[in-house]
Order: structure tokens, then sequence, then C-alpha cells
């Protein structure tokens, strides 16, 4: 893409994820995660009618009288976005990709960030730390986020979830809101999601496309894997190869969401193809009502 087609395309989503964000997600951001932000602050003498569940008991021990911690909600939350950028983002079939899906969703995410004055950063990874931003806050930073989503040419095909979580534990001093965004075509990341899970509130969101859950009958087809490269053929005629891809793909999602119910995670699915605003809303609401 030329600088100028560039230039327009991130205009584009901008216009449209601004008119998302406050038709449909105003208010709801903040209230979806406020109070997720608490840190420590001081301890005092406890005074009736305060919280027992509150007390210090090392320092009641050693003061020998109950004393109480007292907390402050961050007004400002940290948010990253943490998103694969890897060969498999490019497949799509129900008029996007899962790339674009993925642009639209972190420039949605972003603007609701900044409009809460609230800082967002943005890691891209592939089986690499591909682009590292720190978060910050402001409308400059939120169009080079975009940018960045939309132009950025990864290095890796591959994905390696347990790297990327470990370069957030690496980076992210304070306790942050993560969207781990990735269509999760990895394996091997359950310790390092549970440490990430312990310090932050993480989010998974998988991107997925129609396609890849069910295969038609389209006689003899070569199924790349687009990470790998590797090429293996499939009989789509017949019922019973269908059937043993549909299952390997269930048994697969299964094993993933096992994973994040184990760590009381609640994942947002996407789709190609869809609007983002409802299900993002619905989403939002449901951490509210938590």
């Amino acid at each position: 893409m030329t600088p100028s087609e560039i230039l327009r395309k991130i205009r584009r989503i901008q216009i449209r994820t601004s008119h998302r964000v406050d038709e449909m997600l105003a208010g709801t951001w903040h209230s979806a995660f406020k109070g997720r932000g608490i840190e420590f602050e001081e301890v005092r003498p406890y005074q009736v009618g305060d919280d027992v569940r509150t007390i210090d008991w090392n320092v009641t021990a050693r003061q020998d009288a109950p004393f109480v911690k007292l907390f402050r909600e961050e007004r400002e939350l940290s948010v990253r976005l943490l998103v694969d950028c890897s060969a498999s983002l490019n497949f799509g079939t129900q008029s996007q990709t899962k790339r674009e899906l993925v642009t639209e969703l972190g420039a949605t995410l972003a603007m609701s960030a900044i409009k809460n004055n609230d800082r967002v950063g943005l890691t891209l990874f592939s089986d690499q730390i591909e682009k590292h931003l720190p978060a910050r806050q402001g409308s400059r930073h939120v169009l080079r986020l975009i940018r960045e989503l939309l132009t950025h040419e990864p290095i890796g095909e591959g994905t390696d979830l347990n790297m990327a979580l470990e370069h957030l534990q690496r980076t992210a001093k304070r306790r942050t809101v993560v969207f781990l965004i990735s269509d999760f075509q990895s394996d091997d990341f359950d310790r390092s999601l549970r440490v990430a899970s312990q310090k932050h509130d993480v989010i998974p969101v998988v991107v997925s496309d129609a396609r890849e859950q069910t295969m038609p009958s389209v006689g003899l087809v070569p199924l790349r894997d687009n990470e790998s490269g590797q090429v293996r053929w499939l009989d789509t005629s017949s019922r019973q190869h269908r059937n043993w891809y549909e299952q390997m793909v269930r048994d697969r999602a299964e094993q993933r969401d096992a994973l994040f119910r184990r760590y009381r995670l609640e994942p947002l699915h996407l789709h190609t193809g869809e609007d983002l605003g409802e299900p993002l809303r619905r989403y939002f609401h449901r951490r509210e009502a938590h």
C-alpha cells in the first residue's frame, strides 16, 4: 500500500470504530473494568464499622491492636493488546480475513481505552515478538497502534503464545487489563497463562472463520498449515474424512476452553464477517454483572 492508501484506511477504521464506541460501548468500558485496578495504600487502626475482612492480621499481632488495610482504586487503567499476527491470521472466507477482524477489534478497544483516559499498549507476536509499543494515552498514540495493526508485516510465521505471555510478564510491571487476541493455534502455554492470570486481568479473545469449523464436500483438497507450510491431502467427498476433520477441530477447541475455565478466564469469541459492536457490548455487560 502507498502512504496515501494507508492513511485513507486508517481514517476509515478510525471513523468506524469511533462511531461504534460512541453509540454502542459508551459507559460500558469503565463499568466493566472499574475496581479491577486496586492497589494497597496504607494501614490504620480499626474503627467501628470497618469491614473485618480488611484486617491486617500481621500488623494487628505486632501492635496488639486491630489494624485494617486501606486500598485505592486506580483512576486510570493500563491496557495491553497482545495480538497474534502469525500466518494463520491471513485466512478468511466471510468477507474479511482474521487479521482484518483483529485490526478492527484492536482499533475499537484502543479507542474505548483512550476515551476513558486509560493507557493502552500493543504487543504484536508470531513465534517471536514482532513489535512492542508501551502503554500511553492520546489519540495520536492510538493512530500509531492502528497503523501497526494494519501494516505490520510479520517476520515469523508460527504462533508462540508461551513466549508472548512471558514477554508480558517482563514488561507489565503493574496490574494490566490484557486482551490476548489470537486464533490460539498454539500448544503448551498452560503455565505461562496461569502465571499471567494471577497478576493481570487476562481476557482471551478467540478469532475464527466459519470454514475452519466444517469442511464441504469438494473432492480431494490440500490442507496447508499456514504456519508450518506442511501440506496434507484430504478427500472431502468422504463423510468419514469430513467427520474426522470436524471432530479434530472440536477437540482442539474444547481443550482450549477447558484451559480457560481452569483459570477462571471468560473468553470472547469473534468470527469473521460479523459486526463487532454487539458481541463486545454483551461481553462488557456480563463483566459489569460480575
